[in-house]
């Protein structure tokens, strides 16, 4: 990335963003420095018409220059002015900082982008604003009729049913490829058509990987996050296992729960293989357990250290042929000073798959399987500014600000409307994302919802380190599942 990109300024092309891009954590979002006494500000969190949203820390001019400018163009006041509280990009540690300053009863910042994963935490410890008591009547209905009800359901009260955020956008994985790379091993674009909504199996997709990147210049085939952290363990391993038809706790339908009185399915035979699977992609050598099935060594050794972005370097690098993340790294991709130009460069695919769809051991389970992500905006109880911040939340849910943010950073409609209008497919009105659009469309319908309790978090952390060391080589697959297997149920039955 040129150093102009990497700080956000102008002068990235036109024809990709009227409006400049915003490198995204895994999609985590931007921000500026933070104001509140607890982090030493005198004031008392912020003056005037000026309301603050925390989100990660991640490149933040773009954002500060264009997601304003968005809510003013979509009904916000022009004296109410937008700051940033600057926070972790990792999901789990940015959900901490949260819980810190919402415990401490700060009154800034105003509004908290939170990860569909954890939002559920925040309304059952009563952390976070009911919106269905502050909202007015039009816009509550609006997000009723117009939007993705699962995904809205994230940020809902379980029992009552009441709204505790406004949807921002969901988040669905691809495998983005190297087009020049694919060609070189003789594969056209006849090929990237079918590719394009036909999902491959992993054991095809293996050997596709390692022919590509034999017959390129590529360094390896396949760079990925694997790293210790939330998204190992809710999004990454996640889809592998479920397209394995394995799930953690015996299928989607147990997912929010009762802790404590549902299966743990962890010690099985698909979560075994699953893992087994990425050990053999990350090997140096064969091995007692690495797969027959599967060519060793199409994914770098380094996996187990990345997460989002340093992940997606080696790809826009020109060092890994193929690629898993979100749909930001579309754009990313197509926005720096890399050797994509467009569509005939970048490739985008949906996950591969190792048992068909409904063919899995548990329901909900096999099929192409992209982790449902994706980020909600709530609303601090304690803010002192709480009708500028729920204009704020109203300007979010216009049409044209959803669309706004497709073509500046590829988040995804949260409205099915949008998603499928000819807006979202037109790149003169959104941008390279639209060239896609069928991909994240049929990744959406095999998106898969992580755990949603308040033991979520902690069973996370142990999925992630197991997940990881079994990967590195550290313990086998099968030492892996089964102390996982102990780890989780200790912490379901001390519920």
């Amino acid at each position: 990335m040129s150093e102009r990109n990497s700080q956000g300024s102008d002068g990235i092309d036109s024809s990709v963003s009227r409006r400049t891009f915003v490198k995204a954590a895994g999609a985590s979002g931007a921000a500026v420095s933070l104001a509140g006494c607890i982090y030493g500000d005198e004031g008392d969190g912020g003056s005037g018409d000026t309301i603050t949203i925390a989100m990660g820390s991640t490149t933040i001019s773009d954002i500060e220059d264009n997601l304003p400018d968005l809510l003013h163009e979509n009904g916000l006041s022009d004296d109410v002015e937008i700051d940033f509280s600057s926070q972790e990009d990792d999901s789990g540690a940015q959900r901490d900082q949260y819980i810190s300053l919402l415990e401490a009863e700060e009154s800034s910042p105003d509004l908290f982008m939170m990860d569909t994963g954890w939002a559920n935490v925040f309304i059952e410890q009563g952390y976070i604003a009911n919106l269905s008591e502050e909202l007015d009547d039009d816009t509550l209905d609006r997000i009723d009729s117009d939007y993705f009800e699962a995904f809205t359901n994230t940020v809902r009260d379980t029992e009552s049913g009441d709204l505790y955020g406004v949807p921002l956008f969901p988040d669905y994985a691809v495998m983005l490829y190297n087009k020049g790379y694919a060609r070189e091993a003789g594969y056209s674009d006849e090929d990237f058509e079918q590719w394009e909504t036909e999902p491959m199996t992993w054991q095809e997709w293996a050997e596709t990987a390692q022919e590509v990147t034999e017959a390129s210049n590529a360094e390896f085939g396949f760079s990925t996050q694997w790293d210790i952290y939330e998204g190992t363990a809710c999004c990454t391993f996640n889809e592998v296992m479920t397209s394995f038809g394995g799930a953690y706790f015996g299928g989607e339908e147990n997912l929010g729960g009762p802790v404590g009185d549902r299966p743990v399915t962890i010690d099985e035979p698909e979560f075994i293989e699953a893992l087994s699977m990425m050990y053999t992609l990350a090997a140096q050598e064969e091995d007692e357990y690495t797969l027959d099935d599967y060519p060793v060594g199409v994914a770098s050794p380094d996996i187990t250290q990345w997460k989002e972005n340093p992940a997606l370097s080696p790809f826009t690098e020109g060092k890994a042929a193929f690629h898993r993340n979100w749909p930001y790294s579309i754009v990313e991709t197509l926005s720096g000073d890399y050797d994509f130009e467009g569509q005939d460069d970048l490739g985008v695919m949906p996950l591969p798959y190792a048992v068909e769809d409904g063919e899995g051991a548990y329901p909900g389970t096999g099929g192409s399987t992209s982790a449902q992500g994706g980020w909600h905006i709530c609303m601090n109880p304690n803010a002192e500014r709480k009708e500028q911040a729920l204009e704020v939340l109203t300007a979010m849910t216009e049409d044209d600000f959803n669309l706004g943010m497709l073509e500046a950073i590829a988040w995804l409609p949260p409205k099915p409307n949008l998603f499928e209008s000819e807006e979202a497919t037109d790149p003169d009105a959104v941008g390279v994302v639209a060239h896609y659009m069928n991909t994240l469309q049929v990744a959406g319908e095999g998106a898969m919802p992580r755990p949603v309790t308040t033991e979520w978090p902690s069973q996370a952390n142990a999925i992630a380190e197991q997940a990881n060391q079994a990967v590195a080589g550290q313990k086998s697959p099968e030492e892996a599942a089964a102390e996982l297997q102990t780890s989780i149920e200790d912490i379901e039955s001390s519920q």
